[in-house]
Order: C-alpha cells, then sequence, then structure tokens
C-alpha cells in the first residue's frame, strides 16, 4: 500500500489498482470513527471523482456521530486516479463515467471552445478531452467498482454484505444515473448529484424507457442548483433542464426516487448535493 496520502485525512488509507480491462484508478478508503470491523461491519458507499470529492466528502463521515441527526454507518471508498494520469483526471471521467454510446452536445463541445478562446485550457488539451467523450467506457467502469475493487474492499475492511451506496456528481451523476437503470441489485441507494445530462437524446431516457413502467428497486436520489437553471450557460441550463426532464418521466412509474433542488452552482453543489444524499437516502 502506497504511504504517500497517509496522515492527509483522518482515518483515510490511500492505495492503487489496476482494473481488469488495464487501467489504474488511486482508492481513498475513508472509516467511520472508531471503526472495528470485527465487531460491527458497516456498507460501502462508493464515491466518484476521487481526485476532486474526497477532500470535499470524506471528512462528511464525521456525520455517523451527529446527535441531532445521525447517518446510518458506512465506509467511504472514493476512486479516482492515480501517479501522472492523476494530473488528467478531467479528461480521464469523460471515458469511465459517460455510457457508451452518449451523444456529445454542441453545448458542450462550444463550452469546451469556449474554454480554448478564454485560454483556460490548450487546444491539444481541448482535443484530448473531447476524444475521451467518443469512447466512453461506463460500463467497464461500473464493471471496475462491482468486480475488481469491491472484493478487495470487503476483504481488508470486513465490510457489510449489501446495503453499499453510489454517489457521483455531474458525469459521475450522470454515472449514478447509468448504474440505476442497469437494474443492478449490487447498490441499495445510488444518488446523482447535478447529473450530466446535457444531451436530450442521452442514453439514460433511452434506457428509461426501455424499462417500461416499472423502476429499479434501488433508492435513487436526485438533486441539481438552482444557479444552473437561472445562469447564462447554456451547457448548465441544458444539464438542469433535461435533469427536470427525467425526473418528470419517472413520476407515472413505480420506485423510490426523491429529489432536492440545491442553491448552489454546479462547482459549488457537490458537498451540498452529497449531504443531501446522506440525509435523505442513510439517515437512521
Amino acid at each position: 500500500m502506497s504511504t504517500m496520502w497517509q496522515g492527509c485525512l483522518a482515518d483515510t488509507d490511500y492505495f492503487e489498482l489496476r482494473s481488469s480491462g488495464g487501467y489504474d484508478y488511486g482508492v481513498w478508503v475513508t472509516t467511520p470513527p472508531r471503526y472495528d470491523p470485527a465487531a460491527a461491519q458497516a456498507p460501502v458507499v462508493y464515491v466518484l471523482d476521487g481526485n476532486w470529492a474526497v477532500g470535499l466528502t470524506a471528512p462528511l463521515i464525521v456525520t455517523q456521530l451527529d446527535p441531532m441527526q445521525s447517518i446510518q454507518p458506512y465506509v467511504q471508498v472514493s476512486v479516482g486516479y492515480a501517479g501522472e494520469e492523476a494530473e488528467h483526471w478531467e479528461r480521464l471521467r469523460n471515458r469511465d463515467l459517460v455510457p457508451p454510446g452518449e451523444p456529445i452536445a454542441k453545448e458542450y463541445i462550444d463550452a469546451v471552445e469556449m474554454g480554448v478562446e478564454a485560454g483556460l485550457m490548450t487546444r491539444e488539451k481541448a482535443d484530448a478531452y473531447l476524444a475521451e467523450l467518443s469512447d466512453s467506457r461506463g460500463d467497464m467502469f461500473l464493471n471496475f467498482l462491482t468486480d475488481d475493487l469491491h472484493p478487495r474492499i470487503e476483504r481488508d475492511y470486513g465490510t457489510a454484505p449489501s446495503g453499499h451506496g453510489l454517489f457521483g456528481y455531474s458525469y459521475g451523476g450522470l454515472f449514478s444515473l447509468y448504474a440505476w437503470l442497469t437494474n443492478s441489485t449490487f447498490f441499495e441507494s445510488i444518488g446523482a448529484g447535478s447529473p450530466g445530462i446535457v444531451d436530450a437524446d442521452s442514453q439514460v431516457f433511452a434506457r428509461l424507457q426501455a424499462m417500461g413502467d416499472t423502476l429499479p428497486a434501488t433508492k435513487l436520489h436526485v438533486t441539481f442548483n438552482d444557479r444552473e437553471i437561472l445562469g447564462d450557460l447554456a451547457v448548465y441550463q441544458n444539464l438542469a433542464k433535461n435533469a427536470a426532464t427525467f425526473l418528470h418521466r419517472l413520476t407515472s412509474r413505480s420506485g423510490s426516487v426523491t429529489s432536492a433542488l440545491m442553491h448552489e452552482t454546479h462547482v459549488t453543489g457537490l458537498q451540498a448535493s452529497f449531504l443531501s444524499y446522506l440525509r435523505t437516502c442513510r439517515a437512521r
């Protein structure tokens, strides 16, 4: 186990793992305060975009000790990228968190071009960023979580056999919806924060239609941000509009689905969305 992250976050270990598909990942494992797996096993909550999200979400594990609204015990496993690839996490997430066959919205391409024109990214970086979207492999990443990573977490941390959760934000939220729509029973609850449904022809709509009237039994909690809706950036307006449309199409079907509106921007909404997921899906 690498020691480079030891001590940076309380009760957090770090290791690196290669997937069966040949990709390398960095993994942060944060255990509850005073966690003793021999005495009380806890389920796992997988959090995506670990390079960005771990610092905002892992410290919230102390909510399990909150006397006013305590959260059920869980072990948090944050998944990101390791070594030199950590520098390119914003690009690599496009490969892993986007469902295969997802269309690339014009508004998304326009937003990337604006970044180039503003000097926020180079042309080379922008081209590489969009190239990952053209070969997205969300299915392989889901298999990595459940088939490659989870057996190691279960072995090394003595976690519970069921009750696991998944939380993703932005494209991670899109991945969460995709995972939910696979109808897998691996996760008991899934949080999709400001899901990146940028295109109205997203795969999640096609998958939802194919499911018919019955929805997965897995709990789903969706959040989006009011400043996305009210702002003047088309990519975020579309994202919020399509998330609302997705929720609207769920209302006539049976299923355990909840939602919340955050008073945040797309960038600042991650932590608020994660807290909303914990309070809604994992409260005692």
